[in-house]
C-alpha cells in the first residue's frame, strides 16, 4: 500500500511538471509577441490575435482539467504493484515525448521556408510558425533537426544564420510537425490572415507538404527550469 502511494505521488508530480512546461510555453509565446506590430494592427487583425490568446487560455484550462481527471483515475486504478508500474511507465513515456526526451514518429506536415533574393527568412517568421503549429495541435516540432521544447529560443544572428537552441541553422529551414495533418494544414492555410498566404504575400518562399512517416529526434540539450526545484 505504501509503495502504491509513493507511485501515485511520483506520477502526480510528473504530471504537474508537464503542465508547468506547457504553461511556460504559453507565457513564452506571449512574451515573444511584437508589441509594436500589435499597435499597428487593424481592428480585424486585433480581433484575430485576441481570439488566439483566448484559445491559448482555454487550452491551459482544459489541460488543468485533464490533469485533475488523470489524478482521480490513478487513485481509482492503482491497486497492485503491477498496475502501478504499467501505468507509471506509460505516463513517463507520454511525458518524455512532450518534453522532447524521446524520438517520435508519426504523421504530420513539413513546412520548408527558403531565402530568396528579395526576402530572407527571420527568426520571427519561424516563431510565428511555431506558435501557429502549437495552436493547431502539434505534438512534436523540429527545425532543421533541432527539437523544439518548452525553453527553446530562436534568435537572428546578423544576416548570417538563425540560432535555435544555441545551434546555428541556415536556409532552407525545414520545420517538421507531428500531429493531425488536417488540423495542422488548416491551421496554417486559413483564407484570412493564414500563415502561409501572409508569408507568400510578403514575398517569402513557403511550401507545405503532408507526410505519413515523420521522424523527429529527441532533444539532446539540458532541460532547465530557472525557478523550479
Amino acid at each position: 500500500m505504501k509503495k502504491g502511494k509513493i507511485t501515485i505521488t511520483i506520477t502526480i508530480g510528473l504530471t504537474f511538471l508537464i503542465l508547468t512546461a506547457v504553461i511556460f510555453i504559453q507565457f513564452k509565446t506571449i512574451n515573444q509577441t511584437d508589441i509594436t506590430s500589435l499597435e499597428n494592427m487593424r481592428e480585424d487583425e486585433l480581433r484575430t490575435e485576441i481570439s488566439n490568446f483566448k484559445q491559448k487560455s482555454e487550452e491551459i484550462s482544459k489541460q488543468i482539467e485533464e490533469t485533475n481527471l488523470k489524478i482521480a483515475e490513478y487513485e481509482e486504478t492503482i491497486s497492485t504493484d503491477k498496475e502501478a508500474s504499467e501505468l507509471l511507465e506509460k505516463e513517463l513515456e507520454q511525458q518524455n515525448n512532450l518534453l522532447g526526451k524521446n524520438d517520435v514518429k508519426g504523421s504530420g506536415v513539413i513546412i520548408t521556408l527558403t531565402d530568396t533574393k528579395e526576402q530572407k527568412i527571420t527568426a520571427q517568421d519561424l516563431r510565428e510558425l511555431l506558435n501557429q503549429l502549437k495552436l493547431a495541435g502539434a505534438e512534436a516540432i523540429s527545425i532543421n533537426g533541432q527539437r523544439i521544447v518548452y525553453d527553446s529560443y530562436l534568435v537572428d544572428i546578423g544576416d548570417t544564420y538563425i540560432s535555435v537552441n544555441g545551434e546555428g541553422i541556415v536556409s532552407p529551414y525545414e520545420v517538421k510537425a507531428i500531429g493531425n495533418p488536417t488540423y495542422l494544414e488548416s491551421g496554417l492555410s486559413k483564407k484570412q490572415y493564414g500563415y502561409i498566404d501572409t508569408k507568400l504575400e510578403e514575398g517569402k518562399d513557403v511550401v507545405l507538404t503532408r507526410q505519413d512517416n515523420i521522424t523527429i529526434n529527441k532533444y539532446n540539450g539540458d532541460l532547465n527550469m530557472e525557478y523550479a526545484t
